[in-house]
């Protein structure tokens, strides 16, 4: 029989409100489940807004989803790691059967999973904590269903390792995977932050002619022309869409990626992008908030608009892809973690975050 012991998790009780560090138990990984010595995190902008209440949700929760670790458990019938394996962990899981899953799109799956059912975290009271974007990562342990992990080479730092998990898949599979970009397109990149950063470097990687890099702020225009881009433009600017024509010979960019939760840089997005050309919202709104565009200018130039969750990833075929470009000097990883902090400060790395100082904030454990 299988030892549980307490550990500790960042627990969120009130929406909006700080974190509370308290000790945990997860459960053993059942059938089809792996279970994870978590050894980094990082801080995403979808925990935040899930901490913050934006999407709603029930509580207590632990998030936390973008993590790397070495699997201490498997269950019966898993076959694609094996205790000791260091792995990625994502909330991208597949049933393999459901029509997501049947199409090659499992971040559209809507299978079933024991796991949901079963809820494997209860704090130090025997209450049941909400098992949050699947994966629970702000905690020494997670268990998640077996196509949640892949297994990694050695040679990767478990933080840069646990960035594969969304942050680069996100905005490396917009590109990529959702448009499917051809050699010698214009791109636009709104908001150069982590995700941002690898649309960015999966531009550049697919062969884009020009990477064009919108933000308000400097020193991340500075980080996406580190990443590949070929200029960087201020989204206040009230020239900017002319400044993205003048580069482009009148014509604008063939795709605009939007990687920020907002919808004024949604909406300025379609100023930029050419006839034929598409609009890839990356980043997520909170609930309920609505664009507004012209729908026969998008319809009349033959535009398209296309929505990119997870970067349509496929974690078997995506990740090693990663890792081997990672591997062979072209993509970049580490330079992607700007700070690592011990779980007891994973508030002030989520206010650091907020305040828009981070690529990627990163928790780290001493397991």
């Amino acid at each position: 029989m299988v030892e549980t012991r307490m550990i500790k998790a960042a627990i969120c009780r009130e929406f909006g409100a700080p974190l509370s560090i308290e000790e945990i138990t997860v459960a053993p990984a059942g059938p089809g489940q792996v279970k994870v010595d978590v050894e980094a995190c990082a801080i995403c902008h979808s925990d935040i807004h899930f901490i913050d209440g934006a999407w709603g949700g029930r509580l207590p929760a632990v998030y936390g989803h973008e993590a790397a670790g070495t699997v201490a458990e498997v269950g019966d019938g898993v076959d694609n790691v094996a205790v000791g394996d260091r792995v990625v962990i994502s909330l991208i899981r597949s049933c393999g059967s459901c029509p997501g899953c049947a199409k090659g799109m499992p971040v559209t799956c809507t299978g079933r999973f024991t796991i949901d059912k079963t809820r494997p975290l209860t704090d130090a009271n025997g209450d049941s904590l909400v098992h949050g974007l699947k994966t629970a990562a702000f905690a020494e342990e997670a268990v998640v269903d077996a196509s949640q992990v892949v297994k990694i080479p050695d040679e990767i730092p478990m933080t840069s390792a646990a960035l594969l998990g969304c942050g680069v898949i996100t905005g490396f599979g917009a590109v990529t995977n959702t448009a499917k970009i051809e050699t010698g397109s214009d791109v636009a990149v709104i908001g150069c932050g982590g995700v941002g950063l690898n649309a960015v470097q999966g531009a550049t990687i697919a062969g884009a002619a020009q990477v064009i890099a919108v933000d308000i702020a400097d020193d991340k225009l500075a980080a996406a022309r580190e990443f590949g881009a070929t200029a960087g433009l201020s989204a206040a600017a009230p020239d900017m869409a002319d400044q993205v024509r003048a580069l482009t010979n009148g014509a604008g960019v063939d795709y605009v990626f939007v990687t920020v939760g907002a919808k004024s840089a949604i909406e300025q997005a379609f100023s930029l992008v050419a006839p034929c050309g598409a609009v890839v919202l990356v980043g997520m709104t909170a609930t309920g908030v609505m664009i507004e565009v012209d729908a026969t200018a998008i319809a009349g130039n033959s535009q398209r608009v296309l929505g990119s969750k997870m970067g349509a990833g496929r974690l078997p075929i995506d990740i090693p892809l990663l890792v081997s470009l990672y591997q062979d000097g072209r993509l970049k990883l580490d330079e992607l973690v700007s700070k690592t902090y011990p779980i007891e400060e994973i508030n002030g790395a989520i206010e650091s975050v907020k305040r828009g100082e981070a690529r990627r904030n990163v928790i780290v454990f001493g397991n």
